[in-house]
Parts: C-alpha cells; sequence; structure tokens
C-alpha cells in the first residue's frame, strides 16, 4: 500500500516542479491548489498549519511544505517521494546548463552577461518585498540595516550565523511576540521519538561536519559541509540562501564570481525550488567533485537539514507555536534576513553584474517588467538574455 501511495505523490510532485513558476509564494498557492482543492489531501487548516510550521524553521519553505505534506500522505517514504519530484526537474535543467557554460567556454558570453543582469532585479524585488512584510517598523528595519552592515564588513559563513544568531537574541529582547493561537491536535504518522532522534541526527552534523572536513581534509566532505549549513542556516528560503552560498563556494575558488551570478540567473528560469541551484554550483565548481557527482553531493547536502527539521519537528509543532519567545526570535531572525539580502544585491549581484549605464538601464526595464508589469520570471529571464546578446553583438 506504502509504494503504490508514494509513486502517486512522486507523480504528483514531479508535475508541479515541472510547472510551479514564480518562487516560494507561488509555490504555495499551486501546493494549495492541487493538494487541498483538488485532491484534497489534507483540509485549509492542516495545510495552513504546515505552512506556519515550514516559515518557522531555516530552509526552503516551499520545499518542506512540499515534504511535509508528503509524510502526512504516505509516511517518510511519501516525503521522499514529494521531495524528489520537486526538486528533480529544476537541478536536472540547471546541472545541463552547468555543462553548457563550462563546455563552451561562455563564461563572458553576452547571453550569459543579460543572465547577471536578469539576477540584480530579481534580488531587488526580492528585497522590496520581504522588507515590506519582514521589517515594516523601525526597530525591524534598523536591525535590518545594521545586519547588511555588518554582512558586508564580514562576509564569511561564520559572519552570516552571528549575524543571525545576534537578531534572534535582539528579537526576544526587542520584539515580544504573542503566541499563537492553540490548535487541534492532528495524528502525524512520525513518533516523538523518531522526531527528536532526526533532530539530534540535525544538530550533530552540524556541529560535525565542521570537524571532520578539518580532520579528514577531503574536498567531497568539505563541499558537503558548506552546503549542509548553508541548508540549515537560511531563514527565509529562496534567494536568502544567496550570500551565504557565494560566501561558501567563492571565496576558496571552487566557482568564479561570474559563473555564481550567471547561474543565480538561469536559475530564474527554471520552475521549482530555487535550492536547487545548489545543483549547478556542485557540477560546475572546481577542480573536484564536479560534474554529475558534485551535483549529487551539493544537492543532498542542501536539502538534507529541511528533511530532518520537518521530521523532527513535526510530532513537536503544536507545543512549539505557542511559545511567544520563539515568535519573538522569529521576528528578530526574520529582519535579519532582509538585511542579508540587502547586503548581496550589492555583493556579489551588483557588482559583477552592472559595468556601465546600459547594464543599469537593462536591469530598470527588467525590475519594472517583473514589479509593475507581473511578468512571469522566466520570461524576464530570457528577454535579459537576449538583451545581453544583442549589446554583445552591438558593441
Amino acid at each position: 500500500m506504502a509504494t503504490p501511495r508514494a509513486l502517486e505523490i512522486l507523480r504528483v510532485a514531479t508535475r508541479l516542479g515541472l510547472t510551479s513558476f514564480g518562487g516560494p509564494v507561488a509555490h504555495l498557492g499551486y501546493f494549495r491548489e492541487e493538494y487541498v482543492v483538488r485532491r484534497r489531501w489534507l483540509d485549509e487548516a492542516t495545510y495552513a498549519d504546515l505552512v506556519a510550521l515550514c516559515q518557522f524553521l531555516p530552509g526552503p519553505a516551499s520545499s518542506q511544505v512540499g515534504i511535509a505534506i508528503g509524510i502526512t500522505r504516505g509516511g517518510l517514504l511519501g516525503g521522499v517521494a514529494a521531495w524528489l519530484g520537486f526538486t528533480l526537474p529544476s537541478a536536472i535543467a540547471l546541472v545541463l546548463f552547468a555543462y553548457g557554460v563550462r563546455g563552451l567556454g561562455a563564461a563572458d558570453a553576452g547571453w550569459l552577461h543579460g543572465l547577471k543582469v536578469a539576477a540584480v532585479e530579481v534580488v531587488a524585488l526580492a528585497v522590496w518585498g520581504m522588507a515590506r512584510s519582514l521589517a515594516p517598523d523601525r526597530a525591524r528595519a534598523t536591525i535590518a540595516i545594521v545586519c547588511a552592515f555588518c554582512a558586508l564588513l564580514w562576509p564569511t559563513g561564520v559572519g552570516q550565523v552571528l549575524i543571525i544568531a545576534a537578531a534572534a537574541l535582539v528579537g526576544l529582547w526587542l520584539l515580544p511576540g504573542s503566541a499563537a493561537a492553540p490548535a487541534t491536535e492532528r495524528p502525524v504518522p512520525v513518533s516523538r521519538a523518531l522526531g527528536a532522534c532526526m533532530l539530534l541526527v540535525f544538530f550533530g552534523l552540524l556541529i560535525a561536519l565542521p570537524i571532520a572536513r578539518q580532520i579528514v581534509g577531503l574536498q567531497a566532505l568539505a563541499v558537503f559541509d558548506s552546503f549542509f549549513r548553508a541548508g540549515s542556516l537560511v531563514f527565509g528560503g529562496g534567494h536568502v540562501v544567496l550570500p551565504l552560498l557565494q560566501a561558501e563556494v567563492v571565496p576558496p575558488g571552487w566557482v568564479t564570481g561570474e559563473e555564481f551570478v550567471a547561474g543565480y540567473g538561469a536559475a530564474q528560469a527554471v520552475p521549482g525550488p530555487l535550492f536547487t541551484f545548489a545543483a549547478y554550483l556542485g557540477a560546475v565548481m572546481g577542480p573536484r567533485p564536479n560534474g554529475l557527482a558534485g551535483a549529487v553531493i551539493a544537492l543532498v547536502a542542501i536539502f538534507l537539514p529541511s528533511f530532518l527539521m520537518i521530521v523532527g519537528a513535526l510530532p513537536f509543532w503544536d507545543a512549539l507555536r505557542g511559545r511567544s519567545s520563539f515568535q519573538a526570535a522569529l521576528r528578530g531572525i526574520n529582519a535579519a534576513v532582509v538585511g542579508l539580502l540587502l547586503a548581496a544585491l550589492y555583493q556579489p549581484v551588483w557588482t559583477s553584474a552592472i559595468r556601465g549605464p546600459a547594464d543599469v538601464g537593462l536591469a530598470l526595464a527588467a525590475f519594472g517588467l517583473l514589479a509593475f508589469w507581473k511578468a512571469p520570471p522566466w520570461l524576464v529571464v530570457v528577454l535579459a538574455a537576449a538583451a545581453g546578446a544583442l549589446f554583445a553583438l552591438a558593441g
């Protein structure tokens, strides 16, 4: 019984992975239409609770909601099926793009520069939208600005972690939250014992992997540690992973700044979760691992924290969401997310993409299409790539 249900989940999730353009918020809308309205796998209240849980946890919120729905529908195997279906289409497309960039030596191609410019307006729009919802008052706006300043002065993985931790403490102090309304407990096909075990595995890996990479000195282990940590420490998901990944892969020389921003631009043109950007980075990085092996390592590593956290948190969510202290810390973290994204908008996105007035004009035009004309991101990316190619021919 479990296998047919998992196959059903895989089929439905794959269709969503092939058609879900528009980013995390749009993904949640697609999920609601498919899982709640059309298939009635869960009701509105349960879906809202799962979305609230995944917004609270670090990692890609839309992917986590999909995993959680898969678990409630088909157990742990259903969760894996939901993740595979939603993730693999965009991951495969980005790995193929990475092979094209490396194989054709296209790092300086005009169309590729257009992709870099496309990343500018996508991140700018994300900063604008997230600032209005996550930093709407003076206290949280101040936290965001201070965090952006600190991130620019301290652009390392450790710096990002400490900024997030400090923002959580400031949130506890300055941003008291209200407890969520009590919800009716619903059966979850995960025991509290298994949930506690998964949380121990998560925190154990978070502590052990940096130590192991120093002792063993294996490149593949270093890559796994970097992407696991990025997937563990991103609150807000989506575009917020950009500064963490940039700090992990560009300074060591695994990926050039140009390759990083070009891949990030390409990631806007594919459906599914933005975290599949990790597959591109794993495939394009050097010296080793790279290619398919690097893509698999990076992809599994960045999503593994989400799976461990979802399985670990599901049995305890009803009790956790009632604590006002968690709500306050989360407000501080969310404000820090805005600051980190603002810093990323400047470095590496703006500094590596904008070379002159023509690039500024292209970025403004693309931003207008996204923000005011509501054009789909994939179309804007395609138009930006075409404009970049035309600029190169004209120049």
